[in-house]
């Protein structure tokens, strides 16, 4: 986990606003002012119509080390205002540190199917501590989601193909090199290269040589057979470096040989030109020669769209997709947009305050409440509606969903128990309630979720829109917010 990359506190792990904030509510009497902030994205990532939440795990090792060490109040110490004074009062920074975390937290699990406008995570407790961590927590979940994401899309289009992530040498540095790896496996990818990952998460590792191998040799078929000396039962030859259809013939021979040695040649890969054409014809050739189980592998600037395609449309003989470049960058949108809204706040009486942020665009403008997600689903235990509801209120036993941005839009959800509440305890008063489940267990509930996603929301091109709905009574409540905030 993250705690076995990095060493130090990440507590300063915030934009300095959130410090400001958090300074300016202790300097105004109500850092411990009882809040309650809910963390969503607006608009499901690559034009689809699903996320697949990851990250949970990284949030808590994050919170579960949140504190100020001395030199991150030495730093603090140091930061001057326009004029040259120190930014913080030094009773603020002995206020930080001997802060105590003392959060409650409720999240949606990860290789969770999520949608717009519901809460991934809520947070409840001092309105210092809920600013505080706002930062990480959106770093964290953000692009652990929006990889997950990619991952599961990927996993849709292969199929029961193997996936492998390639994606280490184009990854956004070392954090998102490993994050990436891990939100890839989640969202439904057997392997990684990269080997750092794979031993800190517990993850299948594989690989074999590049082009730079087979170059240091005279010619491709000493290269090949060099390789296969010296790891005889992990030959997958690149085959593209000069020829490929020769490349493949030079493989074969060596898997000849091989195979007179007791090994079996693993298979060939391709990481150019027409992959279709050159996979049909690999495997003729294949074939023909008594290699009917060596695979072929991909890894050519591969996404969704070219797998599919390739699959569906161009009847590739591949079997095997390392995905890299269009994977860990989430090349096609580089971030998710996940936002942190406050929706209600204590007053003196300890009376809930509901607070609502308002846009001139309709689907900027926050919920209010304690929100909870209840998703039902169908006879056949297929994903039917969300709804998002305040837990402050009593709901009908047959609710009424409105859409948070079009209120003339809405579904009547028949009487039901089939259904889940999807934010449970995490953190409890600062004490963590939640037992992680392993990365293994994550990807297997990736597997099923995707399984209860309609076919029709799970396509790349127009997806269907899944109801997601505010309860009646909540829209209700956001509405007469608005208008009392307006009047």
């Amino acid at each position: 986990m993250s705690q076995d990359l990095y060493r130090t506190s990440l507590t300063l792990l915030t934009d300095l606003y959130q410090i400001t904030m958090a300074y300016g509510y202790w300097k105004k009497g109500f850092a411990e002012k009882k809040a309650v902030f809910h963390g969503y994205f607006r608009k499901s990532p690559f034009k689809g119509g699903f996320a697949l939440n990851a990250g949970l795990a990284y949030v808590i090792d994050f919170l579960n080390n949140f504190s100020f060490a001395d030199d991150d109040i030495k730093y603090l110490s140091t930061i001057t205002d326009a004029e040259g004074q120190p930014l913080f009062e030094a009773d603020f920074l002995e206020y930080l540190r001997n802060l105590q975390f003392d959060l409650t937290i409720h999240a949606i699990e990860e290789g969770t199917i999520i949608f717009p406008n519901e809460p991934f995570i809520r947070v409840t407790g001092s309105l210092l501590q809920c600013q505080l961590i706002e930062t990480a927590l959106l770093n964290i979940i953000n692009f652990q989601t929006l990889i997950a994401t990619k991952a599961a899309r990927l996993r849709i289009a292969a199929k029961d193909d193997q996936l492998l992530e390639f994606g280490l040498r184009r990854a956004q540095g070392i954090d998102g090199g490993i994050s990436a790896t891990r939100a890839a496996y989640i969202g439904g990818f057997n392997a990684t290269s990269n080997v750092l990952a794979a031993k800190l998460l517990d993850i299948p590792v594989k690989g074999t040589h590049a082009h730079s191998w087979i170059m240091s040799y005279d010619d491709e078929l000493q290269a090949f057979k060099a390789y296969a000396d010296v790891m005889p039962s992990n030959c997958i030859f690149l085959v593209d470096t000069y020829n490929t259809l020769e490349g493949v013939k030079n493989a074969i021979t060596v898997g000849n040989s091989l195979k007179e040695k007791g090994y079996a040649m693993n298979g060939i890969r391709l990481d150019s030109g027409d992959l279709s054409y050159l996979s049909i014809e690999a495997r003729k050739l294949l074939d023909d020669a008594g290699f009917t189980e060596a695979s072929i592998v991909a890894s050519n600037d591969l996404d969704e769209y070219l797998i599919n395609s390739l699959k569906i449309e161009q009847n590739a003989k591949i079997n095997v997709w390392g995905v890299g470049t269009k994977l860990v960058t989430a090349y096609d949108q580089p971030a998710l947009g996940g936002v942190y809204k406050l929706s209600a706040i204590q007053d003196e009486n300890q009376k809930w305050q509901y607070k609502v942020k308002l846009s001139e665009q309709i689907n900027k403008i926050s919920t209010p409440g304690i929100l909870q997600v209840r998703r039902f689903k169908n006879a056949n235990g297929k994903l039917n509606a969300d709804m998002i509801f305040n837990e402050e209120e009593n709901i009908s036993n047959n609710p009424i969903l409105i859409d948070p941005n079009n209120g003339i839009r809405s579904k009547k959800i028949d009487k039901s128990k089939n259904y889940e509440d999807l934010l449970i305890p995490i953190f409890e008063n600062g004490k963590l309630v939640y037992n992680s489940p392993s990365i293994h267990s994550i990807q297997l509930k990736t597997i099923k979720e995707l399984s209860q996603l309609d076919d029709s929301i799970k396509r790349f091109y127009h997806p269907h829109e899944y109801p997601v709905g505010l309860e009646s009574t909540l829209y209700n409540l956001k509405m007469n917010v608005i208008h009392k905030l307006k009047s």
